[in-house]
């Protein structure tokens, strides 16, 4: 037994060597072109040793860039480099199911008309498994006609939370009895960071991608 535990064991270190060593490796973040508006793209030899700490944990996080709202944090590195790692927990490692998490990423992105959040994340709520209907509707600010259980949990909870500002009981109680307390939190939490993001994003006017249009039209 010892000695197949043994086998196994070598067989797992080998296959995580082997999958790190196929892994492509983090870009230089000398060679990161930052992208803005209002706030000058930043080049490498502008910036402090602080703005270089935080694009050195941008690209070899789990983002392997700096594109979004960091060019703007960077004016304030040390408080950017915090921001970026709060985000990346709850973008790559929310206690919610992957969809889900987008979900809510989206529904923020259209309540702020944060249209480049908006385009990331619509493509990664899909590619998560979440329906175009649904996505279209959440463009379009309007109910979706169809939802499964768990997503309609989370879509109750963020529009009225969004909304309102405040959160019934029997939608609490919802998203608590399927995702438990740190769901809740991690929701919260979501939300509040994919704000701020709008927040960056929309003060400083980041550009599209080249060729494309913005998706949402204003709410009434």
């Amino acid at each position: 037994m010892q000695y197949h535990a043994l086998i196994i064991a070598s067989l797992t270190v080998a296959t995580v060597t082997l999958l790190a060593a196929q892994a492509p490796p983090p870009p230089d973040p000398r060679d990161i072109q930052l992208v803005g508006d209002r706030f000058k793209p930043l080049q490498w030899n502008e910036m402090t040793p602080a703005q270089k700490t935080m694009m050195e944990h941008l690209v070899n996080g789990e983002r392997r860039g700096a594109e979004g709202p960091f060019n703007v944090l960077l004016r304030s590195p040390e408080v950017g480099d915090l921001v970026q790692q709060f985000g990346a927990q709850m973008r790559f490692n929310s206690s919610l199911p992957r969809k889900l998490n987008e979900m809510a990423i989206i529904i923020t992105a259209r309540h702020w008309t944060a249209q480049y959040e908006w385009n990331l994340h619509r493509a990664a709520a899909a590619h998560a498994g979440l329906g175009e209907p649904i996505i279209q509707a959440i463009a379009a600010g309007k109910r979706p006609a169809s939802m499964d259980p768990d997503e309609t949990i989370v879509y109750n909870f963020a529009t009225e939370l969004l909304n309102t500002k405040q959160v019934s009981d029997p939608v609490f109680k919802a998203v608590k009895d399927k995702f438990g307390e740190r769901g809740v939190v991690d929701l919260i939490n979501v939300m509040g960071y994919y704000q701020l993001v709008s927040m960056l994003l929309n003060v400083d006017r980041y550009p599209l991608p080249a060729g494309v249009n913005p998706e949402l039209q204003a709410l009434k």
